[in-house]
């Protein structure tokens, strides 16, 4: 889970307590193997493809994909970063805090974007996201990855590779790191 979702996260600051692991770091790497290898397949291999991890949570996972591809494919995927908090639709409703500097490939006009986040909930960033993409150029089309889908989606957003399906209470958070995919809860 990014820091800026788990410091916003109602009770705001609290701490994350997690009470199952769903995911070991073997069944991440497995995962992202996997969705590296049906990116290759549906784009008829890497050409034209750029990689785009959304900051802060899918960066890391966005830079072991485009690993995964070069493992496979042998050619090393161009590598970007998004951050979309200027993006969001509910600034007011919350701090707006950009966490890092967007960083995309000098040209992304006719490219395959494929947007990396680590979970996939409400699909609001994702639209931050699109929006984003938009303003720096006019890919070809747009795809998404994430490492966990778990559902109550607010907008009619749906990735098209996906690590984990994980049916999850709203109150729940997810937490994807390094070493795994933990559920839990934030309490004070």
């Amino acid at each position: 889970m990014a820091k800026r979702e788990r410091s916003q996260t109602p009770p705001f600051g609290g701490v994350f307590v997690a009470h199952a692991r769903i995911m070991t770091a073997d069944d991440m790497g497995r995962a992202i193997r996997r969705m590296a290898h049906e990116v290759i397949e549906r784009n008829q291999g890497l050409e034209d493809v750029v990689v785009v991890g959304l900051q802060t949570g899918g960066v890391p996972v966005a830079e072991r994909l485009v690993d995964a591809l070069e493992d496979i494919e042998g050619i090393r995927t161009p590598l970007g970063s998004l951050d979309v908090a200027l993006y969001r639709d509910d600034i007011g409703l919350r701090p707006v805090v950009p966490e890092a500097v967007t960083d995309l490939p000098s040209d992304i006009d006719g490219r395959i974007i494929v947007l990396v986040d680590d979970v996939l909930f409400t699909g609001r960033t994702i639209r931050a996201a699109l929006d984003a993409v938009c303003d720096y150029g006019r890919p070809r089309s747009v795809q998404l990855a994430v490492v966990v889908d778990r559902g109550h989606r607010e907008l009619p957003i749906r990735p098209d590779y996906v690590g984990k399906n994980l049916p999850t209470r709203r109150d729940e958070v997810v937490d994807v790191h390094a070493t795994g995919v933990d559920l839990g809860m934030m309490q004070k």
